[in-house]
């Protein structure tokens, strides 16, 4: 099975984001955050996370791509607890026994997302608000190997 992990290409995500995600964390789409926002709440940097940021969920923090990545059921099981935790903290839930379907829910949809490409496949997320609600769209940049050219060096031997 595979899920995704927060990945950096530079120190951006940490201007960007209020609290940004930690670095090789596993991460969610965590769009649930937004769920009741409108328009007047997307300024700044809560914009930023609204419009691009995944959801770690170590830190609750966001980032901007994370990578496709193995994960193992007993790992599976832990992250599955740490969010129940999280929507019984913030979001209300009124027990473990409650939160934990929906745990599993959110993490069968970054699986499903994730099912289908290679490991070190860099996901996006693209956020909009509709009438409807919150929208996401994915996209998915495959992981290629390098030429050798790009490491050649070209000159004469003197």
């Amino acid at each position: 099975m595979y899920l995704a992990r927060a990945i950096h290409f530079d120190e951006s995500d940490r201007n960007v984001f209020h609290n940004p995600a930690r670095t090789g964390e596993w991460a969610i789409s965590g769009g649930f955050e937004f769920s009741n926002w409108g328009e007047a709440d997307l300024v700044g940097k809560a914009r930023q996370a609204f419009a691009n940021g995944w959801l770690g969920i170590e830190t609750f923090g966001r980032v901007t791509f994370v990578a496709v990545t193995r994960i193992e059921e007993a790992e599976l099981e832990q992250l599955t607890d740490t969010l129940a935790q999280h929507f019984v903290d913030v979001y209300g839930a009124p027990d473990l026994e409650a939160a934990r379907p929906v745990a599993r829910e959110e993490l069968a949809h970054m699986a499903e997302l994730c099912a289908d490409h290679a490991p070190n496949t860099v996901l996006t997320v693209l956020r909009e608000l509709t009438n409807a609600g919150v929208k996401e769209q994915f996209r998915f940049i495959e992981a290629s190997e390098a030429g050798l050219d790009q490491f050649a060096i070209h000159g004469e031997i003197e």
